[in-house]
């Protein structure tokens, strides 16, 4: 999973990105909202934690320009701004939820997978797919009941397979969804987590659509 961290304090962004990417989550960082929406233009991400007191372009703004164009990327506002008002305009500013500052990360771990769970229509935080169970709280995997070992961009890259199944994601997207952008990515990474995966999951289990890309099998 690909988060945005928009946070203009040096020592908050740090600890937040060392936190969340020992999650197993990819987390680009930027510090102004100006930047914010160049990434959002750029990039696609599943969340974006966003600060509000943001140097060149307030948080609020950020979020009610992307909400004017269509963006429907969960938002959740991190900051120091406690009172009910605040957290009235940011609600109604089109954020998914707001945690306050100081925050401990295991909540904010929760509250993001919650955002995404609500994003992708479960309440349960298990994907269940055919004999196929990913659990993203836990990082296991299991086929017909038996655990499977996965490395994270594995997890990653299955996770993205399996948030619209039978979509087919181009290999661009699967990037996306696992690599940050201070990361090189070899022009055959994917294919070769492709290959790891099948031998794991089965041959059939991930087709590719050729010149388009990859998805997970139909159910039958």
């Amino acid at each position: 999973m690909r988060l945005l961290l928009v946070e203009d304090d040096v020592m908050i962004g740090e600890s937040v990105v060392e936190g969340l990417r020992q999650e197993g989550f990819a987390v680009d960082w930027v510090q102004d909202g100006g930047a914010a929406e160049l990434a959002i233009a750029g990039t696609v991400f599943d969340l974006m934690l966003l600060d509000l007191g943001l140097p060149g372009k307030h948080g609020l703004d950020v979020l009610r320009s992307i909400r004017s164009k269509g963006n429907h990327l969960p938002v959740l506002i991190l900051t120091a701004r406690d009172a009910v008002p605040d957290r009235v305009k940011g609600l109604n500013a089109g954020a998914d939820d707001y945690l306050v500052k100081p925050f401990d990360l295991d909540e904010l771990v929760a509250r993001i997978h919650a955002l995404l769970r609500r994003q992708a229509g479960r309440a349960e935080p298990v994907v269940i797919y055919g004999a196929l169970s990913l659990n993203p709280l836990t990082y296991e995997v299991s086929m017909d009941g038996k655990s499977l070992s996965l490395s994270a961009r594995e997890f990653s890259l299955l996770k993205a397979l399996l948030e619209h199944p039978g979509a087919v994601r181009s290999v661009a997207q699967l990037q996306q969804h696992m690599y940050r952008w201070d990361e090189e990515v070899d022009s055959n990474t994917v294919e070769v987590y492709i290959h790891a995966l099948r031998k794991k999951l089965g041959p059939g289990f991930i087709k590719n659509v050729r010149g388009v890309g990859y998805r997970v099998s139909r159910l039958p």
